[in-house]
Formats: structure tokens, sequence, C-alpha cells
């Protein structure tokens, strides 16, 4: 007798811990729509559209599954009235003009659809212009242009975030959040990547910088007198801190030996390959700050500018925060005997707790 083949969809959502994913095929680009909705404890669930060719519709859905329930914790540990939620727009090929605008249109009606369920913004390979087109169709929208009347990017929010982290974990590795001295390798100068690196810079970090595009980290490089690493060599170089700030996975039971670092503290999203590569890094002796705590600066920023009526500088009170959450983490990660992902985890499941109180 033939084995029943299991749809994989279906295999995808039985494992997921969250509350509703919605599916759309938009048949004039071709495009799957997944808006993943993992948690609405706290607030409304928010986080990014990311626009992706994939191998497998699959593919996209189990994407959208796994970073919704980051956002969840991102949004749960930063404080944010906000639950945690993405959406995926699984692309034949990366649209472009008329063809973009009418995508985003009907993507933006299916967001409003939801009834503020679920409040979107920018994440890879869409902009603010992007966000622009989809508030013609939904209020439930974060991260448009100035021009649009939203607040701009909030990468330069997410790069601010970032540094108060890495100062963060320099003081509690150290003793000193000084980094004067200190050799930082940032894996991927984008816009996030390149911020933090001038940031870096500013405050007198030995830097060595490294990308996927060559060009692009020979700019950053010339400008602020940094070395150059080729990208697949990047996690191998001898540092204080190794910043990932490109795509996620790239500490794993693979990579993790071959670490030489003290610390790592980046904006990547979803660095760890799975879980136990926490528990991989604390056996080497390498502080970890937990990626969705120390690169939340871009939530943040939306968040309080845009749905908190917030001015500028209770912001920047919140960016600064990242750093003394993170601080906490390593204390309760010493003080409990584990490590630091798993204290943050902890954070996250007790302010889940008290909200559902």
């Amino acid at each position: 007798m033939m084995a029943r083949t299991v749809d994989p969809f279906v295999e995808a959502l039985r494992s997921w811990d969250g509350e509703e994913a919605v599916v759309r095929f938009d048949a004039g680009t071709g495009t799957w729509m997944f808006v993943c909705v993992h948690s609405t404890v706290l607030g409304p669930a928010a986080g990014g559209t990311r626009m992706k060719v994939y191998a497998d519709p699959a593919d996209a859905l189990r994407d959208g599954l796994r970073l919704a329930a980051a956002m969840t914790s991102k949004n749960a540990i930063a404080g944010l009235p906000l639950g945690g939620g993405k959406a995926v727009l699984a692309v034949p090929e990366t649209p472009t003009g008329e063809r973009r605008r009418e995508l985003l249109l009907r993507y933006g009606e299916l967001v409003e659809a939801l009834g503020g369920t679920y409040v979107t913004a920018c994440d890879m390979n869409t902009s603010e212009r992007d966000m622009d087109v989809v508030a013609e169709r939904t209020r439930h929208v974060m991260g448009r242009s100035v021009e649009g009347g939203g607040s701009g990017s909030s990468a330069p929010s997410t790069a601010v975030g970032v540094f108060h982290g890495i100062r963060a974990a320099l003081r509690h590795a150290f003793g000193s959040d000084a980094l004067a001295g200190r050799r930082v390798v940032v894996q991927g100068v984008g816009a996030v990547g390149s911020a933090l690196a001038r940031l870096l810079a500013e405050a007198g970090a030995e830097l060595v910088v490294s990308d996927v595009v060559p060009d692009r980290a020979q700019t950053i490089a010339r400008e602020l007198g940094a070395a150059v690493v080729p990208a697949e060599e990047a996690l191998a170089i001898p540092c204080d801190v190794l910043s990932p700030c490109a795509t996620g996975g790239v500490l794993n039971r693979e990579t993790i030996p071959r670490l030489r670092c003290r610390i790592v503290a980046g904006a990547a999203n979803n660095q760890l390959g799975e879980p136990a590569d926490a528990e991989r890094l604390a056996e080497r002796g390498i502080l970890y700050a937990p990626d969705y705590v120390v690169n939340a600066g871009g939530i943040i920023h939306l968040a309080s500018l845009e749905l908190l009526g917030e001015d500028e500088a209770t912001r920047d009170g919140r960016l600064r925060g990242i750093g003394d959450t993170l601080a906490e983490c390593f204390r309760r990660a010493e003080a409990e005997g584990i490590s630091p992902g798993a204290a943050a985890e902890r954070m996250v499941a007790e302010r889940l707790a008290a909200g559902r109180g």
C-alpha cells in the first residue's frame, strides 16, 4: 500500500504554534502571498513584508511562519504593544514598474481584509516607496516614506540599536563598553550594516568589513579606513566582536567551530541555524547577543513614531534601552546557568504570560 503524501502547506502549519496564516495566489503576477500571524497577545501582529523568489511556495510559507514567530519574541522583549507577524510575497521574478505596483495594491487589499490583525512594513526587497503603494489600499501599514506621511527608513535606528547592544556585550565580556582598539567584523554592509560600520568607526573600533557584493565592501572600507575580507572568510577572522548583518542561519553546527570571536552581536534576523546553536556558542565561551533583542531598533522606530505618536527623543531612549535589555539577559543567563538565548526566551515567555493574564 502506497504511503499518503502530506501536503507541504499542511505539514508546515501542523508544526507551527501561531494563530493563523492567510494564503492567496495572485494569478496576475504568479505570486503566492502569505500573511502569517503568530501572536496577537500583546497587540496587533506586526512585521515586515518580504519579497523573494523561492524554489517552492512551501519554502516561502515556512519562511513566513518562522519569521512571524521571531517577531513575536522581538516585539515582546522590546516592550512594544505588538504581537508578531510576517508577510512573504513569493514572486516568480522580482517585479518592476506597473506590474510591481499592481501586485502591491492587491497585497494591500489583503492586509486591509484582515481588519487590523496584521500591521505590515518593509523587509527584504521592499522599500518605503512600496509601503506608500500598499497604503493606498490599507491603513495598517508602517514605514512609508516621509513624503508619504510615514517616518522613513528604519535602517538607521536598527543600526543604532545594534550599536547599543554591542556596547552592552563589551561591558559584560570585558568590563568596559569602550570600542577604541576593539576589532569588529561587520558581515554585510547594506543599509543597516553600513550605518553600523560608521557608528563603530566613529567610536574608534578597528573595523573589518565584508559583503557578498565586493564593490559595496570596498566602498565603505575606503570611506571608513576599514579592512576588507572576502565574504566567505568573515566568520573566521580573529576579532572581539563578530556582527552578522546579512542573511540568517550563519551560526550553525558547521560554522560555530570556525569562529574566532569573543562576542556575536549583529543585525541579521534568525542568525542561529537551530536553537541548539545558542548552547554551542556558550560552550565555546562566545557571548551571543540574541538577534531579536539586539536588532529590534527598526520596529521600535516604526512603533514609536507611527503607532505610539512619540517624538524622536523618546524613540532614542527606547533604542538605548536595547542595551539595558541585553544586559539583563546576560545577567539572568549567568545567574541561572543558562545561555543568553535561553534567558531571552524566558523573558519573552514571561511578558507573553503577563499579557495573557
